[in-house]
Order: structure tokens, then C-alpha cells, then sequence
């Protein structure tokens, strides 16, 4: 990533050395009445990546695209990747974190193991100064990840409000 996007490795590093990883497993029971309850509301991930297996090839992963819910296909042996919010940031906007959501399945539970990647506690969260130009102006505001955990654990669980608190409006001449 730091190639493809010409992002010096002292930048990087400044950004990812002492972050951690974090898993998890997920289990959503089959719901009768599916069409009646969220299994997740909808969210961008809070965090740098998130690698995600589906072990039963269930399906209930959505994404928004051109705002239509688009179905995530389950493939054997094969993870999702999904951008974070942190990742959004530290590429002014490069990579994207994506909405997504789940819903429960009628008949068939759905177990999934997730891994995420976090920045380290007490740093910033800022665009890297060589994606910041005057054609492509700074999208975000600087923020320590504390405080920006903080806002985040304030906020309900829904589409992208965390990172929206963080955008810079810029006026069109």
C-alpha cells in the first residue's frame, strides 16, 4: 500500500508499528422471522483493516453501493477485506471504508471469524502529507485516536457519523 501510494516508510511506521490486532467470532442464530431483525447494523469498520472469514459460507454480509444493499457472496476458503475508517483517514480518502450491514438468515446460522488492525492508543490520526495537494485538498482533521475512540463510543452504530464528524468542508469557488 505505502508504494502504491508513494507514503514514505518512516510515515508508516509512524502510523502502524505499535498498533495491535484484534479477533473475533461471530455467531448470528437463524431467525424465523429474519426480515424482522438486524443482525448488524449499518456500519464503516473503526478501525485500519478488517479480515474476515465466513466459515459456513452463509450469507448476510451487505455492502452499499450507489446506495442499493449489494449481497456479499460467501466463498469457500476465502476472506473479505474491508477498509476501515482509520485507513480512509490516513489515505485522505484514497481508500474508501465501506457501509456494510448484516441480517440473519431464516434458516441457517452464520459464523464468521474476524481479525481487525488498530492504531496504537495514543497517537494522531491525520492524512499523509504527500496525499495532501492543492488538487487534492486535506479531507480530514488531525485527531488523537484516544479522542477519537472517545467521539465514536458516543455515537450510535450507524453508516459513517464517526468519520463524518471528521471531514473538512471545502467551498467551491
Amino acid at each position: 500500500m505505502g508504494k502504491v501510494l508513494n507514503i514514505k516508510d518512516e510515515e508508516l511506521r509512524e502510523y502502524f508499528e505499535n498498533g495491535f490486532q484484534s479477533m473475533g467470532m461471530n455467531y448470528y442464530p437463524p431467525c424465523p422471522q429474519s426480515e424482522k431483525v438486524v443482525g448488524l447494523t449499518t456500519h464503516s469498520d473503526q478501525f485500519v483493516l478488517t479480515i474476515l472469514l465466513e466459515i459456513n459460507e452463509v450469507e448476510g454480509l451487505q455492502i452499499k453501493k450507489d446506495e442499493k444493499w449489494i449481497p456479499v457472496t460467501p466463498f469457500p476458503n476465502a476472506f473479505v477485506v474491508n477498509i476501515g475508517v482509520v485507513l480512509e483517514i490516513v489515505t485522505n480518502g484514497t481508500y474508501r471504508s465501506i457501509e456494510h450491514n448484516l441480517i440473519v438468515n431464516s434458516i441457517q446460522g452464520r459464523l464468521s471469524i474476524g481479525t481487525v488492525y488498530l492504531i496504537i492508543y495514543d497517537g494522531e490520526m491525520y492524512p499523509t502529507s504527500n496525499l495532501v495537494s492543492e488538487n487534492n485538498p486535506l479531507l480530514f482533521k488531525r485527531v488523537t485516536v484516544e479522542e477519537y475512540f472517545r467521539n465514536l463510543c458516543a455515537r450510535k452504530l450507524r453508516g459513517k457519523s464517526p468519520l463524518d464528524a471528521l471531514r473538512i468542508e471545502h467551498v467551491q469557488d
